[in-house]
């Protein structure tokens, strides 16, 4: 349901992101119980008396047109003596504050970190298990390198690369000032002997005195919902650690378009954005390194992968152009930088490739995603759905590849639906309906029981049932369609009110409900429904010009990946029209593919040869210029679809006949005109 806000002019609107709540509340309203009263998801142990350090918030200046909020440092309290007290102890990372010791003092927003929420978000994106051929960008070489004397005025540098080429091979090396500036002291402090990282075997780009044999590289997938991080030995391709994070970005715009709004109505708006990206992702790498106790100074190489819009603001590139036709970018080409022109706080002399784009609305991570799956080696018609915010889609074989992007929205994501929310422990990930009662049983995320099993309720008590997320989302409405509560056209069916007490009256529509809680009650509207008709009828029509581009009427394999699509059932997704009509044996969902072809690129240097020379002959198919978009849209927007048979699915699933839509709406109405009639 809607954010819960006090509407009192007289108190401060205070703005909690991720999440989005917000509320107003007196001055002095310590900003853990305004998170509290508005049910907002901060961890405390101590009872808010500042020893335990876990309510930790992080304050962010700013104008917020989103908001409607202008956040200034002025609009908290000072730092008070337990903070202080808390900072001396144990420290408190730069910027943050303890919530249970801040009040307000105007108009604020404030981000809640992963590490002080409850209910810790579960970050889908993680590495898979594939076979790649190492053979890394950067790779270390220990050499023994030969005194100066008098008689040989040879430079320190040129020692060294003779000796690179007379053990190595190593010929025509060049190197960075930076190791210009600190090669001769390394050389007499390892007596001689070092250790060197050569990138691409032409240039020097790091050394240590003696032997060193600690080299890592990270493949990081940068989308506009979720980062994912893999940091990996370059030597033996082990993963040695993966994270993930909410992309800090969010806090400025849901999705890509809302990010370009911001920064063309915000003065510097762009340099804000990549502040925060680039603040996330090393936030990313310092908890990395921590976790697997390795130096950041080991890291000397990454590779990232995202979409334009995160392409460009990670590069510190205006997005802008992109926001509006002909969607140009400012470069679409592979590129190679040091990790301290995009601020990583890894080695400063590490390098960082960007693998190319295809398009203005095709990234990186598609490239990323087609280096993974290889769709161009294979004879079958193959289509590959990245679903997140902005879709992207490639179809093809081993004799052409298409691709195209389609605006599908967050709804998938658990955005724009009334109960929804992104997955975290307590959100329903699996639905089933009894289609003679009705009922709905469900599985939550953090429970391995369904709700109609012995136990459930003490399994969940200590987090409850929270909202739904994407995957849930969907199986509720596949369900509800093949029990018969969804119409074809995606209406809740009214006539069931007087059958099933799970089927309510909300308003002039319907409802139908999930779980009863008199605190939290977990429903589908008819607003919801739309919304995810909006977004899978995007998806579906972007799929369909593809399939004409290519000339075929049906596609013989279908994989799904991102962060939402290697999470949802494949047949309910089939079910709802999110996909053309395929054998299901051939439809899957296949992980993060673009963090996997990041994990490619990263560990093997032909890999980006390959991709540079691949998405040269990848032909882009714009969605939005294209006449029959809008008509496939609409016919679309029907359960899976308005004229499409979808045979091959159903062979396995008893899909209901087609039939006029039940006008509850209408019922709902005449009943509302009987009991005016009556009260008259």
């Amino acid at each position: 349901m809607p954010d819960i806000i006090n509407t009192n002019p007289a108190d401060y609107l205070v703005v909690f992101t991720p999440s989005g709540i917000r509320g107003r509340f007196p001055k002095g309203t310590s900003l853990l119980k305004a998170a509290r009263d508005l049910g907002v998801d901060i961890d405390s142990v101590c009872g808010g008396r500042g020893i335990c350090g876990r309510c930790q918030i992080e304050p962010v200046v700013g104008d917020f047109p989103k908001f409607g909020v202008k956040s200034s440092a002025d609009s908290l309290s000072p730092l008070a003596a337990n903070e202080k007290k808390y900072d001396e102890r144990r420290g408190l990372r730069e910027g943050r504050r303890l919530s249970c010791h801040v009040t307000l003092q105007g108009d604020t927003v404030i981000d809640v970190p992963q590490s002080s929420q409850v209910h810790k978000q579960i970050i889908v994106k993680a590495a898979e298990d594939r076979v790649i051929e190492i053979d890394p960008a950067v790779r270390l070489h220990y050499v023994t390198v030969q005194e100066p004397d008098m008689h040989n005025p040879t430079g320190d540098f040129e020692r060294l690369a003779l000796a690179l080429e007379q053990q190595w091979g190593l010929r025509d090396l060049e190197c960075d000032l930076r190791i210009l500036q600190k090669l001769q002291k390394e050389l007499r402090k390892g007596d001689w002997a070092v250790t060197v990282a050569v990138h691409r075997e032409t240039r020097i780009m790091a050394l240590w005195p003696g032997f060193h044999s600690d080299a890592y590289g990270i493949a990081v997938d940068v989308g506009s919902t979720t980062i994912a991080m893999h940091l990996c030995n370059l030597s033996t391709g082990q993963v040695m650690g993966s994270n993930g994070m909410m992309n800090p970005q969010i806090r400025y715009g849901e999705d890509l378009m809302s990010r370009v709004s911001y920064v063309m109505m915000n003065e510097g708006g762009e340099k804000v954005l990549t502040s925060a990206i680039r603040t996330g992702i090393n936030q990313l790498l310092t908890e990395l390194c921590e976790n697997t106790k390795i130096d950041p100074m080991n890291v000397l190489s990454a590779v990232f992968v995202g979409n334009p819009i995160m392409h460009h603001l990670l590069l510190g590139i205006d997005p802008t152009e992109l926001g509006g036709a002909p969607f140009a970018l400012a470069s679409n080409s592979g590129m190679i930088l040091w990790a301290t022109e995009i601020d990583l706080c890894s080695n400063p002399d590490g390098r960082v490739y960007f693998l190319p784009c295809i398009a203005g609305h095709v990234g990186a991570d598609t490239t990323a995603v087609i280096l993974s799956e290889a769709p161009h080696l294979q004879e079958k018609v193959t289509l590959i759905v990245d679903i997140g915010t902005n879709a992207e889609l490639v179809l093809g074989n081993n004799s052409r590849l298409l691709a195209a992007s389609s605006p599908t929205g967050p709804a998938f994501e658990g955005a724009q639906i009334a109960c929804g929310q992104r997955a975290a422990a307590g959100a329903i990930e699996r639905v089933r309906i009894d289609p003679v009662t009705k009922q709905a049983r469900y599985k939550v995320i953090g429970c391995d029981l369904w709700s109609n099993e012995e136990g459930f309720e003490d399994a969940i008590d200590g987090f409850g049932v929270t909202g739904i997320c994407g995957s849930g989302i969907i199986e509720a409405l596949a369900e509800m369609f093949l029990a018969g509560i969804l119409s074809e056209d995606g209406v809740i069916n009214g006539d069931l009110v007087d059958q099933s007490p799970w089927i309510i009256a909300e308003g002039r529509t319907f409802a139908y409900v999930l779980r009863e809680d008199p605190v939290n009650p977990i429903r589908v509207y008819q607003t919801d429904v739309r919304a995810i008709q909006l977004a899978k009828a995007a998806l579906y029509a972007g799929a369909k010009l593809l399939m004409d581009r290519f000339g075929v009427s049906e596609v013989e394999r279908v994989l799904l990946t991102g962060a939402f699509g290697s999470h949802i059932d494949t047949k309910y997704a089939m079910i709802l029209g999110m996909i053309p009509d395929c054998d299901l044996a051939e439809v899957s969902a296949i992980g993060n593919a673009a963090g996997i072809g990041a994990r490619i690129a990263l560990l093997n240097k032909q890999a980006r040869s390959q991709a540079e020379e691949l998405i040269s002959k990848v032909e882009k198919v714009e969605t939005a210029v294209e006449p029959d978009f809008q008509q496939y849209f609409v016919d679309a927007m029907a359960l899976p679809h308005k004229s499409e048979p979808y045979t091959n699915l159903a062979k396995v699933v008893s899909l209901p006949e087609k039939a006029e839509p039940s006008n509850g709406a209408d019922k709902n109405r005449r009943r509302t005109r009987r009991r005016r009639a009556a009260s008259d």
